[in-house]
């Protein structure tokens, strides 16, 4: 990458990263990444994939497999803490989990294929919505347009505040642990304070099940017994002292490495709440959202990403562990050989959704050039125009 393209693709990242859109709302940005796919030469332009999905597809013109390289459009509901210039204009919304920066080495990408095609096959490019949600891959699959794109191999990178800035680290087989938000309603029967005994309070029901939700996963280690529970909110009542409630809610966290432990957590998670209610005489409800299928890497894949950052010269760990955070990349791996790789930005590096996150400029030519090494085992030395 030269020094001047590395200078555009930092101001395009700012841009970016001043005018953050959130899950499922990501038009502007996905109109601008459309424009920059036109400009870098693509041969076809894709909009309006799963939402705002974009696809920029480079051709070779000749027969071969599709190489995909993802990233996300979307930003967070976070108020950024920042005195960069370059800062969120939007109040309350920021790329605070690096997704402007993804964006830009993916565009990384397509600078090099403006000069450079592939020698068979095609490279797609991906910016992909609602990540943060869970519903983004799902929706960008199902999507018709996605068989025009059909890939044969998906790769795709996160940042990860903790590993030293510039390293890699890689998992074969499962990569990030699947999870779910389950909200629970327990409903009852509101009474006048002075006669809770005339009505029917989830309160009990409400405080035996948090502690017992919390025991229920308690973490250990990453492996295919893994199951993790975080209560996220609860809320009793109205804020109210003449009214003794007659309605909870009860926000859950299901998290673990396997799909299968991730069923079996949910069966017992729901007889948690079940017997809860029926021993308080109560109706429930439960309800899932951000629903997150555990991400597993391939090993095909994984040997390609090994060897691009060996040609690339950073320095890369292959570990046996997966994040405990989601991702909904591993959507991508149901019909084709798909990896994601970690990217460190920094040892000290404030962590992703913190308020004071800011993706690291420096890690824009590593991503892009791991990146540009991956299509080239794939396809072939690449060609200039």
């Amino acid at each position: 990458m030269t020094p001047d393209t590395r200078a555009q693709l930092t101001r395009l990242r700012h841009e970016l990263h001043q005018s953050p859109e959130l899950s499922g709302q990501e038009e502007l940005t996905a109109a601008r990444i459309a424009d920059e796919l036109r400009a870098r030469g693509a041969d076809q332009v894709l909009t309006g994939i799963g939402g705002h999905g974009v696809a920029g597809v480079f051709d070779s013109g000749q027969a071969g497999p599709t190489v995909a390289i993802r990233c996300e459009l979307d930003g967070l509901p976070i108020q950024e803490q920042s005195e960069a210039a370059y800062a969120s204009r939007i109040s309350g919304k920021g790329h605070l989990c690096g997704h402007d920066g993804h964006m830009v080495m993916v565009l990384g990408v397509a600078d090099h294929l403006n000069q450079y095609r592939p020698q068979l096959g095609r490279v797609v490019l991906i910016f992909q919505p609602a990540e943060e949600t869970g519903q983004g891959a799902i929706a960008y699959r199902a999507d018709p347009k996605f068989s025009e794109i059909a890939p044969d191999y998906v790769f795709s990178l996160h940042n990860l505040p903790g590993l030293p800035l510039g390293d890699v680290q890689l998992c074969e087989g499962p990569a990030n642990c699947a999870s779910r938000g389950m909200k629970v309603v327990l409903s009852g029967k509101t009474s006048h304070a002075a006669a809770p005994q005339d009505g029917v309070s989830p309160a009990g029901a409400l405080a035996a099940l948090m502690p017992q939700m919390a025991r229920l996963g308690s973490g250990g280690s990453l492996d295919a017994d893994f199951a993790l529970t975080t209560v996220t909110h609860v809320n009793l009542g109205e804020p109210t002292f003449g009214v003794a409630p007659g309605r909870a809610e009860l926000w859950v966290t299901l998290r673990t490495v396997a799909d299968a432990r991730m069923q079996s957590l949910i069966e017992e998670a729901e007889a948690l709440v079940a017997q809860a209610a029926l021993d308080q005489g109560l109706r429930y409800e439960i309800t899932y959202e951000d629903v997150f299928e555990a991400c597993v890497n391939a090993s095909d894949a994984v040997d390609i990403l090994s060897r691009s950052c060996s040609e690339t010269d950073v320095p890369c760990e292959v570990t046996a562990y997966p994040q405990k955070f989601s991702e909904d990349f591993g959507q991508f791996g149901k019909d084709a050989k798909a990896a994601m790789f970690w990217l460190g930005s920094g040892v000290g590096h404030p962590q992703l959704h913190n308020p004071d996150y800011d993706f690291p400029d420096a890690l824009i030519p590593v991503g892009t050039g791991i990146f540009v090494a991956a299509i080239q085992q794939v396809l072939g030395p690449i060609n200039p125009r």
